[in-house]
């Protein structure tokens, strides 16, 4: 947004604050919170929680521009019915309480997957004792119990910060002030003045970080901002172009966020610079006489392109992430991305592969990015924060690496194929039906939006997040309803009628029996910026084709869950009655020189037939990374002349032959 100077330049410059915590609460105690009800209050007003970032500015003389600044990048605003996020932080100014919020297990802790996806040796599995060996300590840092420090400054209960968003933005204040207070800086309404207190209050435990986030913050409040929170409160942000930091404090922060590793330190960097980023080197170690970890070492793009970046989340906290990616007997992937502040920590080069997709075709031509989260909890919020920060690690790899931004090479681990058809039902669900990819598409500079008219003969799925709120079950407890929360994802029917079964997936349920509305059940889900061929239209319905079936979803015209496109599109090849459909573009064995074991290239059990059509996602020439020992003298790289087709199969992603396929524009 564009306008007048914000209220905080034009507010009276007033003394620094230097009254103790007691007379703060106290002083606290003593004033009304404008989000606490009165006695006449009826329904809330819409400008509730505009007015409690006004009035807990004032009382701390906190600029309300960087109190809004730092909310927007915490929390957006949203205030989640007072659920915390995924490292903790309740309300919108995202207070930390971590220790119930961070008591989960790790998203590879099951020991019988196998995260490298090969064939060519033993089994890769994970140690049935790893998330036990990376415990929580018993005291957590500070960066995730500010809520007791708010609490202490205010005066205000703890429970009341968690849940009333007025006493929450106030707990915010109060920790800034505290902040600018241990600066030895003066409270006052120029904004400027304030970047070291925002870095401190965005990476208490990590300058790095802090700087990267005071920084994204100062962007945020040069933009300006303004949306309707999940509550319904209108919040508007005016920007300040001009706005620049202190530059003295800039200095005090020292130089750019990113860096390459000291000497001794690690590896090479490779993040963009306007990121917070560290190295957290993951082993690559032989152990046990012929067994070794955790990632294999190559040189991509050189010997295998990229044609993929796969997010994924943890399914643990950052402290626990950390420690598991240092066991060489455990999985790994190139980075990890916390919920708090957004550092990055880097474990595998990006030239190495990595065991992370299940999928050992993925693993060779992709780079994988974890981010601190829950994919079951879809009130464990993914901050503001993080989504910046990896859109920000996206974008640089994307121009490094020439990976196109669309969600055909932009993948959710939910969105890898299993290798074979019994690798399907084990095949990981994360990040989930709650990972907002319209809005991360948005960061990327790549917002989806019609590209074709109704003629177009593809469409981008695009659900409105916010309200969008499908039934899941199995969050918590198998069989439990979610709680309702905004989602990507549209839910899939075998007729024109939400009474109507789930579409199947063969795949997934081999015993027959339909989809299920399960969190973790993804075979009959389309999801936000996925294409999909048009198999017909019915009043407000339209079909797909999906899985070799027609599958339908609801897409009223007033409201409409997706967007005409165009693009390429392949087709059964002429005089075909069906084709086979595969989970990786593996060579002919003709390919295979002496010593490399062919690695069969195995349909899947999907059936795609006479007259159906699937979204192209890229072309490929089938090739084979061998690597199974240590010693990397043993390896090599086996290119075909088989040629594939990457195609929107299903929720997932599959590799049909060309010689099996027509390829052509779809509105053609």
């Amino acid at each position: 947004m564009r306008g007048s100077a914000p209220e905080d330049e034009k507010r009276i410059h007033r003394p620094a604050l230097r009254r103790s915590a007691t007379a703060v609460a106290a002083a606290v105690l003593l004033l009304p919170l404008s989000g606490a009800p009165s006695a006449s209050a009826g329904q809330p007003r819409t400008d509730d929680l505009q007015r409690a970032f006004t009035d807990a500015a004032a009382r701390f003389h906190v600029p309300r521009s960087v109190l809004l600044g730092v909310s927007y990048l915490e929390s957006r605003w949203d205030g989640h019915g007072g659920a915390p996020s995924v490292s903790g932080g309740y309300g919108p100014m995202h207070l930390t309480d971590a220790r119930t919020a961070l008591a989960r297990a790790p998203e590879f802790s099951e020991g019988d997957e196998d995260a490298r996806g090969d064939g060519a040796r033993a089994r890769k599995r994970v140690p049935a004792d790893a998330a036990e060996r990376a415990a929580l300590p018993a005291e957590l840092p500070a960066r995730l119990r500010t809520l007791d420090t708010a609490a202490r400054l205010t005066g205000l209960p703890a429970e009341k910060l968690r849940t009333d968003p007025a006493a929450n933005v106030l707990g915010g204040a109060a920790l800034l002030a505290a902040e600018q207070r241990k600066l030895g800086l003066s409270a006052g309404a120029d904004p400027a003045e304030w970047y070291a207190a925002v870095a401190r209050y965005g990476g208490q435990d990590s300058a790095r970080g802090g700087k990267a986030f005071a920084d994204e913050v100062y962007a945020v409040m040069r933009q300006g901002q303004a949306r309707t929170t999940d509550a319904g409160q209108r919040v508007t942000l005016a920007a300040t172009p001009t706005l620049a930091p202190d530059t003295a404090q800039q200095k005090r922060l020292g130089g750019p966020a990113t860096r390459a590793a000291a000497p001794g330190a690690g590896r090479a960097l490779e993040c963009p610079w306007n990121v917070a980023c560290e190295s957290v080197p993951a082993p690559y170690e032989e152990f046990d006489g012929n067994d070794y970890g955790n990632h294999d070492l190559a040189d991509r793009p050189k010997d295998q392109k990229f044609n993929a970046i796969i997010i994924h989340d943890t399914e643990g906290s950052w402290d626990v992430t950390l420690k598991l990616i240092k066991d060489p007997k455990y999985v790994s992937w190139h980075y990890t991305i916390r919920s708090s502040d957004g550092l990055i920590a880097q474990h595998v080069p990006t030239k190495d592969v990595a065991w992370h997709a299940g999928n050992w075709y993925i693993n060779s031509h992709s780079i994988g990015i974890e981010h601190e989260g829950f994919l079951a909890a879809p009130d464990a919020w993914y901050t503001e924060a993080m989504y910046r920060t990896s859109a920000r690690l996206v974008k640089y790899l994307s121009r490094k690496y020439d990976v196109p931004l669309d969600r055909q090479h932009i993948l959710g681990h939910d969105n890898v194929p299993g290798t074979t058809t019994p690798t399907i039902p084990g095949m990981h669900t994360d990040p989930g039906p709650f990972w907002d990819w319209a809005h991360y598409f948005s960061l990327l500079g790549k917002p989806f939006h019609r590209t074709a008219g109704s003629h177009g003969g593809l469409v981008t799925v695009l659900p409105d997040y916010d309200e969008n709120k499908p039934l899941y079950t199995s969050c918590e407890k198998a069989g439990d309803t979610c709680a309702p929360h905004g989602s990507t994802a549209v839910r899939l029917y075998s007729a024109p009628d939400e009474n109507a079964p789930l579409v199947k997936d063969v795949g997934l349920h081999p015993d027959g029996r339909d989809s299920t509305n399960g969190v973790n059940d993804t075979g009959a889900r389309a999801t936000t910026g996925q294409r999909f061929a048009v198999a017909g239209r019915s009043g407000d319905w339209t079909a797909i084709w999906y899985l070799g079936q027609m599958a339908w979803f609801h897409n009223p015209h007033d409201e409409p869950t997706a967007v005409n496109a165009k693009g390429l599109i392949a087709t059964p090849k002429a005089g075909r009655e069906e084709i086979p459909v595969y989970g990786r573009a593996y060579p002919e064995k003709e390919a295979y020189p002496a010593g490399v074991p062919y690695q069969t290239v195995s349909p899947l059990p999907y059936k795609l037939t006479a007259g159906q059509e699937y979204a192209v996602g890229g072309r490929m020439t089938g090739d084979y990374f061998y690597a199974p020992t240590f010693d990397v003298s043993k390896h090599a790289i086996v290119r075909g002349a088989d040629v594939y087709y990457e195609i929107q199969l299903g929720h997932r992603v599959g590799f049909v032959r060309a010689a099996d396929v027509d390829v052509r524009q779809s509105d053609s």
